[in-house]
Protein backbone atom coordinates (compact mmCIF):
# COMPACT_ATOMS: atom_id res chain seq x y z
CA UNK A 1 0.00 0.00 0.00
CA UNK A 2 1.31 3.44 -0.95
CA UNK A 3 2.48 5.85 1.70
CA UNK A 4 0.59 9.15 1.53
CA UNK A 5 2.96 12.06 2.11
CA UNK A 6 1.51 15.52 2.59
CA UNK A 7 4.05 18.15 1.57
CA UNK A 8 3.77 21.65 2.99
CA UNK A 9 5.62 24.19 0.88
CA UNK A 10 6.41 27.35 2.81
CA UNK A 11 7.43 29.36 -0.25
CA UNK A 12 4.27 30.75 -1.80
CA UNK A 13 5.56 33.28 -4.34
CA UNK A 14 4.94 32.57 -8.01
CA UNK A 15 8.57 31.70 -8.77
CA UNK A 16 9.33 30.18 -5.38
CA UNK A 17 12.56 28.20 -5.22
CA UNK A 18 10.84 25.92 -2.71
CA UNK A 19 7.98 25.18 -5.13
CA UNK A 20 10.56 24.13 -7.70
CA UNK A 21 12.29 22.05 -5.05
CA UNK A 22 8.95 20.40 -4.12
CA UNK A 23 8.42 19.47 -7.77
CA UNK A 24 11.92 17.94 -7.92
CA UNK A 25 11.29 16.01 -4.70
CA UNK A 26 7.93 14.75 -5.96
CA UNK A 27 9.37 13.80 -9.34
CA UNK A 28 12.14 11.79 -7.67
CA UNK A 29 10.01 10.12 -4.99
CA UNK A 30 10.36 6.33 -4.84
CA UNK A 31 7.58 4.08 -6.02
CA UNK A 32 5.12 3.42 -3.26
CA UNK A 33 4.91 7.09 -2.26
CA UNK A 34 1.96 9.34 -3.08
CA UNK A 35 3.25 12.87 -2.61
CA UNK A 36 0.79 15.72 -2.70
CA UNK A 37 0.58 19.22 -1.32
CA UNK A 38 -1.97 21.64 0.07
CA UNK A 39 -1.91 25.35 -0.81
CA UNK A 40 -1.36 26.79 2.66
CA UNK A 41 -1.59 30.35 1.32
CA UNK A 42 -5.37 29.85 1.17
CA UNK A 43 -5.72 29.34 4.93
CA UNK A 44 -7.01 32.34 6.88
CA UNK A 45 -4.88 33.85 9.62
CA UNK A 46 -5.23 31.74 12.73
CA UNK A 47 -7.48 33.25 15.37
CA UNK A 48 -8.96 31.74 18.51
CA UNK A 49 -12.12 33.69 17.64
CA UNK A 50 -12.85 31.29 14.77
CA UNK A 51 -10.99 28.10 15.68
CA UNK A 52 -14.01 26.27 17.15
CA UNK A 53 -16.11 26.97 14.06
CA UNK A 54 -13.29 27.02 11.53
CA UNK A 55 -13.86 27.69 7.84
CA UNK A 56 -14.27 24.68 5.52
CA UNK A 57 -10.76 25.09 4.09
CA UNK A 58 -9.29 24.69 7.59
CA UNK A 59 -11.38 21.57 8.20
CA UNK A 60 -10.24 20.19 4.83
CA UNK A 61 -6.62 20.92 5.71
CA UNK A 62 -6.88 19.22 9.11
CA UNK A 63 -8.46 16.18 7.45
CA UNK A 64 -5.64 15.99 4.89
CA UNK A 65 -3.15 15.93 7.78
CA UNK A 66 -5.09 13.18 9.54
CA UNK A 67 -5.36 11.13 6.32
CA UNK A 68 -1.65 11.23 5.46
CA UNK A 69 0.94 8.74 6.64
CA UNK A 70 3.68 11.36 6.91
CA UNK A 71 4.37 15.02 6.37
CA UNK A 72 7.22 16.62 4.42
CA UNK A 73 7.89 20.27 5.19
CA UNK A 74 9.76 22.26 2.55
CA UNK A 75 10.65 25.68 3.87
CA UNK A 76 12.48 28.83 2.90
CA UNK A 77 14.24 30.72 5.66
CA UNK A 78 13.09 34.17 6.75
CA UNK A 79 15.15 35.82 9.50
CA UNK A 80 16.47 32.44 10.74
CA UNK A 81 12.98 30.99 10.98
CA UNK A 82 10.07 29.64 8.98
CA UNK A 83 7.77 31.92 6.99
CA UNK A 84 4.62 33.10 8.72
CA UNK A 85 2.36 31.29 6.27
CA UNK A 86 3.92 27.96 7.27
CA UNK A 87 3.63 28.69 11.00
CA UNK A 88 0.01 29.67 10.42
CA UNK A 89 -0.68 26.29 8.76
CA UNK A 90 1.05 24.42 11.58
CA UNK A 91 -1.01 26.34 14.14
CA UNK A 92 -4.29 25.55 12.34
CA UNK A 93 -3.33 21.88 12.23
CA UNK A 94 -2.83 21.81 15.98
CA UNK A 95 -6.01 23.61 17.04
CA UNK A 96 -8.46 23.76 18.71
CA UNK A 97 -6.99 22.03 21.73
CA UNK A 98 -7.03 19.01 22.06
CA UNK A 99 -7.66 18.36 18.31
CA UNK A 100 -4.00 18.20 17.25
CA UNK A 101 -4.05 16.78 13.71
CA UNK A 102 -0.27 16.38 13.85
CA UNK A 103 -0.38 14.03 16.86
CA UNK A 104 1.74 10.92 16.30
CA UNK A 105 2.68 11.71 12.69
CA UNK A 106 6.12 11.15 11.26
CA UNK A 107 7.78 13.78 9.15
CA UNK A 108 10.81 15.27 7.51
CA UNK A 109 12.02 18.81 6.93
CA UNK A 110 14.05 20.24 4.09
CA UNK A 111 14.19 23.52 2.24
CA UNK A 112 15.79 25.54 -0.48
CA UNK A 113 17.51 28.88 -0.22
CA UNK A 114 19.80 31.10 -2.20
CA UNK A 115 21.95 31.56 0.92
CA UNK A 116 25.14 29.71 1.70
CA UNK A 117 23.75 27.90 4.76
CA UNK A 118 20.53 26.89 3.07
CA UNK A 119 17.60 26.79 5.46
CA UNK A 120 19.46 25.63 8.56
CA UNK A 121 17.86 28.14 10.96
CA UNK A 122 14.32 27.57 9.72
CA UNK A 123 14.71 23.80 9.88
CA UNK A 124 16.02 23.85 13.44
CA UNK A 125 13.19 26.13 14.55
CA UNK A 126 10.65 23.86 12.82
CA UNK A 127 12.08 20.83 14.62
CA UNK A 128 11.32 22.52 17.95
CA UNK A 129 7.75 23.33 16.94
CA UNK A 130 7.02 19.90 15.49
CA UNK A 131 8.51 18.12 18.54
CA UNK A 132 6.10 20.07 20.73
CA UNK A 133 3.22 18.82 18.53
CA UNK A 134 4.44 15.20 18.92
CA UNK A 135 5.63 14.75 15.36
CA UNK A 136 8.59 12.40 15.11
CA UNK A 137 11.01 13.90 12.60
CA UNK A 138 13.66 12.28 10.42
CA UNK A 139 17.00 13.40 11.83
CA UNK A 140 19.47 12.24 9.18
CA UNK A 141 20.34 13.05 6.53
CA UNK A 142 19.81 16.75 6.94
CA UNK A 143 19.11 18.49 3.64
CA UNK A 144 20.01 22.18 3.30
CA UNK A 145 19.66 22.96 -0.38
CA UNK A 146 21.23 25.96 -2.07
CA UNK A 147 19.25 25.95 -5.29
CA UNK A 148 20.57 29.09 -6.96
CA UNK A 149 21.73 27.43 -10.16
CA UNK A 150 20.09 24.02 -9.86
CA UNK A 151 17.05 24.61 -12.09
CA UNK A 152 16.65 25.38 -15.78
CA UNK A 153 14.39 28.11 -17.20
CA UNK A 154 11.41 25.72 -17.00
CA UNK A 155 11.94 25.01 -13.31
CA UNK A 156 13.38 21.51 -13.86
CA UNK A 157 16.17 20.29 -11.62
CA UNK A 158 19.37 19.89 -13.65
CA UNK A 159 21.97 19.09 -10.98
CA UNK A 160 22.70 15.37 -11.00
CA UNK A 161 24.37 15.42 -7.57
CA UNK A 162 21.21 16.97 -6.10
CA UNK A 163 19.05 14.32 -7.78
CA UNK A 164 21.26 11.67 -6.19
CA UNK A 165 20.97 13.29 -2.77
CA UNK A 166 17.18 13.50 -3.17
CA UNK A 167 17.15 9.73 -3.74
CA UNK A 168 19.31 9.21 -0.64
CA UNK A 169 16.96 11.46 1.34
CA UNK A 170 13.84 9.60 0.16
CA UNK A 171 15.46 6.25 0.95
CA UNK A 172 16.21 7.41 4.50
CA UNK A 173 12.65 8.70 4.85
CA UNK A 174 11.28 5.39 3.55
CA UNK A 175 13.32 3.47 6.14
CA UNK A 176 12.22 5.90 8.86
CA UNK A 177 8.56 5.25 8.05
CA UNK A 178 8.87 1.47 8.39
Amino acid sequence: MAKKVLALVGGISKDSLNKKFYNALKENAPSGFEVDTFDISLLPHFSQDIEKDAPKIVKDFKQRIKDCDAVLIITPEYNRSMPGVLKNAIDWGSRPHPDNSWEGKKGAITGASSGSIGTFGAQQHLRQVMAHLNVQMLCQPEFYFNGNKAFDENGKLTEERTKEFIKKYWNAFQEFLK
